[in-house]
Formats: structure tokens, C-alpha cells, sequence
């Protein structure tokens, strides 16, 4: 049990200065402290605690303040970068609809000179049977022979026609690769639309769902190094002129595109329309010459049956001829019989008398006649001859107009009936 007397306290009192295990103290504090020194240490220790209570409810409120004042700032710097993201999401979206549209009309375009190019490649294919026609119709009239063999105008038409189609083959040809060419600029034009396009497509998808991004997302995560700038990364001026001239360059082809069908379509119009017509020269030449054909042969063949029938006449008169002078032979001897005959007179009764006279001119007559009538047998046999000839001469022009009529005709205007349609040389399967 514990004391209770008391003590009196005296502030001088210092304690034992000694060591408990007998070891000097001297130079040393003692352990003690005396009042004042325990109040002081008291008060220190309030100040303190205060001061730092102090200095702590002031940083508690600077940092209620800082991190009011940085939940507002964030909140304004998320609220606007959502604003940036949506405003480059609907600017993506902008240029996807202007790409998008370009896109479907070079696509449509692209598609249409197709069409035209096909056109071009099936009038190429129908031009090649008129060319047939017209390398058959001079080959089949190299077979004509003699007179008939003439350049005429069938012929200068039917060159003329196959030069045509020459020259139409070769701008055909010329057109065929500009189509082509332009054909492969559209594509390559909707290739870097699509390309774009795609690139901004994917850039929406991020973009989309960089400004839906959420504080409560369960999905964010820390990304050190990425708040930076990249040196590969193009400006908002840059990002637009590329899709810019993108579209200008799709709008240029689109253009060039639309001016080649035209012109496409004025070539085929033209082109048809000169084959057409020269096709039309051309027969138009080959029913004149066959009218002039027929014509002659007709002739020929009138000239030749009156020529027979000259030549029967000529035939029966020569057989007159020789029948009279054979007429003429009995006559001609009963004179000269008679002449013979007198000269058997003696003496002076061989008298020239006018019996010797008569006989004597009779004769005479007699041989006239029968020089006359022998001329004319000459004549009449040599006429005959001629006749001869000439049926000859009109019975080989007459084969031969039948040669080249046949070849005019029934060979030349034949294959003609094959010439193509308009509609084929237009480029039109029908």
C-alpha cells in the first residue's frame, strides 16, 4: 500500500547526480527535468501540434480547392475533347459521304464506258464481215476476162468502200485503247477513293469510340507514352486536301469519262453512217452495171441471131450465085461450039459475017457474066466469111458478159445480202 505523506518540493533539488553503478557523472546532464523545463516542453508540444493542425486544416482546404478546381477542369478539358472528337467524327463522316458518293458515281460511270467499250469491240467485229464482202466482191471480179475486165465504177466504189473500213477499223482500234486507258484511270481513281474511304472509315470506328469512352468503362487503362505528337501525322489541312483532291481527281476522270462516251457514241453514229452510205454507193454501182450488163448482152444476143440469119441469107445467095454461074456454063459453051464449029467453013465461006459477030459478042457477054456473077461470089463468100466471124466474135462476148454478169449478180450482190445492220455496226447485239 502506498504512502500518503507529503513531500516538500524544493526547486533546487537536482537529484542524484551520481551514477547508480558508481560511475562519475561529471560533465554529464542529468535525466531530471525541472518544471519550467516540463511546462515549456509542454507548451512547445501544444504550439506544435497546433501549428501543424493549422498548417494542415489550410493544405486540407487548399486541396479541397485544387481538387475542386482540377474535377472542374478535367471535367471541362473531357467535356471538350468529347466536343473535338465529335466535331472530327462528324467531319469523317462528311468526307465518307462525299467519298462514298464519288465512289458510286465513278463506279456508275466506270461501268457505262464499259458498256461503250464493249460497243466499240462489238462494232469492231461487225465491221469485219463488210470488209469480207468487199475483198470477196474485187476478188470474184478479177475473174472477169477480155473487155469486161474494166475499172469501172463498181470497182472505184468497192476500193473506195474498202478503205473506208480500213480507216473505221483503225480509229475503232485507237478508240478501243483510249477507252481502255480511261477505263484503268476511273479504276485507279475509285481505288484511292475506296482507299480513303477505308482509312477513314476505320478512322471513325476509333474515333466513335474514343468519344464514347466513359470514366466508369471498365475497359480504360493506363497508356504511358501516348500523350505525344507523331512526326508521321498530317495536319487538319493536310487530311482534308488529300481527300480534296481525291474527289477533284475522281471528278476529273468522271468528266473525261463522260466527254469519251459521248464522243464513243459520235464515232459509232459517224462510222455506221459512212459504211452505210458507201454500202448504198456500192450497190447502187453494181444494179447500174448489171443493167448495163444485161443491156449489152441483150444487144449481143440480138446482133448475133440477125448475123445467123445474115448468114443464112449470105449462104442462100452464094448458092444462087453458084447455080447462075452454073447456068451460065451451058450458054457459053453452045457459043464458043458454034464459033469452033464455023471455023470448019472453007475458003471464002469463012465470012465474018454478022452470025460470027453475035456469037462472038455473045461470048463475050457470056464470060462478062460470069466474071460478074463469079465476083460476086467472091465477095458474097468473103462477106460470109466476116458473118462467120462476127458470130464468132459475138458469141464469145456474149459468154463473157454472162461470166461477169453471173459474177455481178448471182456471186457479188449475193454475199452483199450479208451485209450487216446498222444496228450491228452501231456496236448493238441485235
Amino acid at each position: 500500500m502506498l504512502s500518503t505523506e507529503k513531500y516538500e518540493f524544493d526547486p533546487n533539488y537536482r537529484g542524484q547526480t551520481g551514477s547508480s553503478i558508481g560511475v562519475s557523472t561529471v560533465g554529464f546532464r542529468s535525466n531530471k527535468y525541472n518544471p519550467n523545463e516540463w511546462h515549456e516542453n509542454n507548451y512547445a508540444k501544444y504550439y506544435q501540434s497546433f501549428t501543424d493542425r493549422d498548417i494542415s486544416e489550410k493544405q486540407r482546404w487548399q486541396a479541397t480547392r485544387t481538387e475542386n478546381e482540377t474535377l472542374t477542369l478535367s471535367q471541362q478539358t473531357q467535356a471538350l475533347s468529347t466536343k473535338k472528337l465529335q466535331q472530327r467524327l462528324h467531319d469523317i463522316n462528311f468526307w465518307k459521304f462525299e467519298l462514298n458518293r464519288m465512289i458510286e458515281d465513278v463506279r456508275n460511270e466506270t461501268d457505262l464506258l464499259i458498256a461503250q467499250k464493249k460497243r466499240l469491240t462489238n462494232s469492231l467485229d461487225a465491221t469485219e464481215a463488210p470488209l469480207h464482202i468487199a475483198t470477196e466482191c474485187l476478188a470474184n471480179r478479177d475473174r472477169r476476162y477480155g473487155e469486161d475486165r474494166v475499172c469501172d465504177a463498181v470497182e472505184i466504189a468497192l476500193l473506195k468502200e474498202v478503205e473506208i473500213i480500213n480507216n473505221v477499223q483503225n480509229l475503232l482500234r485507237q478508240t478501243i485503247m483510249t477507252a481502255e486507258q480511261q477505263i484503268r484511270a476511273n479504276r485507279n481513281a475509285k481505288q484511292n477513293l475506296e482507299m480513303d474511304w477505308s482509312n477513314k472509315w476505320e478512322a471513325s470506328v476509333a474515333d466513335a469510340k474514343a468519344t464514347n469512352r466513359r470514366n466508369e468503362d471498365v475497359d480504360i487503362m493506363f497508356y504511358p507514352g501516348v500523350a505525344r505528337h507523331y512526326d508521321n501525322q498530317s495536319t487538319p489541312e493536310s487530311w482534308a486536301q488529300n481527300s480534296h483532291d481525291n474527289i477533284v481527281n475522281g471528278q476529273n476522270q468522271l468528266m473525261a469519262s463522260i466527254q469519251l462516251r459521248a464522243l464513243i457514241d459520235s464515232i459509232l453514229t459517224d462510222i455506221s453512217r459512212d459504211m452505210r452510205e458507201q454500202a448504198d454507193v456500192v450497190e447502187t454501182e453494181f444494179a447500174r452495171r448489171i443493167a448495163e450488163m444485161s443491156d449489152a448482152m441483150q444487144k449481143m444476143i440480138q446482133n448475133s441471131r440477125e448475123t445467123l440469119k445474115a448468114i443464112a441469107d449470105n449462104e442462100k445467095k452464094i448458092d444462087m450465085l453458084r447455080a447462075s454461074i452454073r447456068a451460065k456454063e451451058a450458054p457459053l459453051k453452045v457459043a464458043q461450039t458454034r464459033l469452033n464449029d464455023r471455023r470448019a467453013r472453007p475458003g471464002i465461006e469463012s465470012c465474018h459475017d454478022p452470025a460470027q459477030d453475035h456469037l462472038i459478042g455473045e461470048v463475050y457477054q457470056l464470060s462478062q457474066s460470069v466474071d460478074s456473077l463469079t465476083g460476086e461470089l467472091r465477095e458474097a463468100e468473103s462477106n460470109l466469111k466476116k458473118l462467120r466471124d462476127d458470130h464468132q466474135m459475138l458469141v464469145k462476148e456474149i459468154e463473157m458478159k454472162k461470166n461477169s454478169l453471173y459474177i455481178d449478180q448471182q456471186k457479188s450482190m449475193a454475199i452483199r445480202m450479208r451485209y450487216p445492220s446498222v444496228q450491228r455496226l452501231l456496236g448493238y447485239n441485235a
